[in-house]
């Protein structure tokens, strides 16, 4: 088959496509026929030189074939597996926390566990651009769904009340964790402010978005407070700045953790959580339903073939991403 590995680290130059063999499932494995791999910050990093998720104890070595979203069809069952068949369609997130998950490839063995049946009225591309981008909004929002410890601090997270009477801040709304955590939100009824550039700010109130405000132009700091949640979808060292729009009793939720204030979070009275996304079918089936209504959509900001990942990273590279970058397998 033909897959796209790293031999090296380095830029979207280093990705190769090439002949490998076809895997072979194992116990508790199913073989998927890749239709559409989604493509995620986990894919870029470990390009880069990181090859060990945070928290973890799996290193990878060279080479290796990246990726966990996947949506395609099965192809072979392992013994040992129930509930999926030959020519099911599913779609996932593999092996996360990990660089296992396989993805840029033709076929990929995948753990049955990790994958959930893919929504009949939602196609290949926009099936793998849901797993880890939905699954991290969905663990952050909705029900962190294990009780695995968190590698980012002691406590474990849990997600707040979510409710027509709460108000929700989504910094970087538009990206791909963005643009779930604005939609699950709107589905439990929430009011939804969303930050993002100016450009996507009608694809944001599409979506359903309450209010909008354009980072480039305002602050939204200076602009918003009395919020009940901030997610911030961007996170990092900026990430404190939104503690100011917060309620007492409120809560800061960084996608990627910063470096806080303790003193200052507890004479605010709010609490700062994060968490690591994990694999999970089951909760992946449940945002499959709502795909299915389409209460919640996944937005597609580019495609590419698999033999031309590199420029799907090269697009990841520039930023400002509406949704997901996507590779199609013919």
């Amino acid at each position: 088959m033909k897959a796209v590995r790293l031999h090296a680290h380095g830029g979207p130059e280093v990705l190769q496509y090439e002949d490998v063999p076809i895997p072979e499932p194992g116990p508790g494995e199913v073989l998927v026929r890749v239709h559409a791999v989604g493509v995620n910050p986990p894919d870029w990093h470990l390009r880069n030189g990181l090859t060990t998720v945070p928290g973890t104890e799996v290193t990878v070595t060279l080479p290796v074939v990246p990726g966990t979203d996947v949506s395609g069809v099965v192809a072979a069952v392992a013994a040992d597996v129930d509930g999926l068949a030959v020519g099911d369609e599913v779609f996932g997130l593999l092996r996360f926390p990990s660089f296992e998950g396989s993805a840029y490839a033709e076929y990929v063995a995948a753990p049955a566990a990790h994958l959930a049946r893919k929504p009949a009225g939602v196609d290949h591309v926009h099936a793998a651009g849901a797993p880890m981008a939905g699954l991290t909004a969905w663990q952050f929002l909705i029900d962190v769904g294990h009780d695995h410890p968190s590698p980012f601090q002691d406590a474990p997270h849990r997600p707040a009340r979510l409710d027509a009477g709460t108000t929700v801040l989504v910094n970087g709304a538009a990206g791909g964790v963005g643009h779930f955590a604005v939609q699950l939100a709107k589905w439990k009824g929430a009011r939804v402010v969303a930050v993002a550039s100016g450009g996507h700010a009608s694809f944001l109130r599409d979506l359903g978005a309450d209010r909008f405000l354009d980072y480039t132009k305002e602050r939204p700091e200076d602009l918003v407070d009395d919020v009940d949640l901030v997610l911030d979808a961007v996170g990092g060292p900026d990430s404190r700045r939104f503690l100011r729009t917060l309620r007492r009793g409120g809560s800061l939720f960084p996608v990627l953790p910063g470096v806080f204030d303790e003193a200052e979070v507890a004479a605010l009275g709010v609490t700062v959580s994060s968490a690591q996304v994990r694999s999970s079918g089951a909760q992946l089936a449940e945002l499959g339903r709502l795909l299915d209504a389409g209460t919640v959509r996944v937005a597609i900001d580019s495609t590419y073939a698999l033999a031309d990942a590199r420029s799907a990273h090269e697009r990841a590279a520039r930023g400002h991403i509406r949704g997901k970058i996507v590779l199609t397998v013919a």
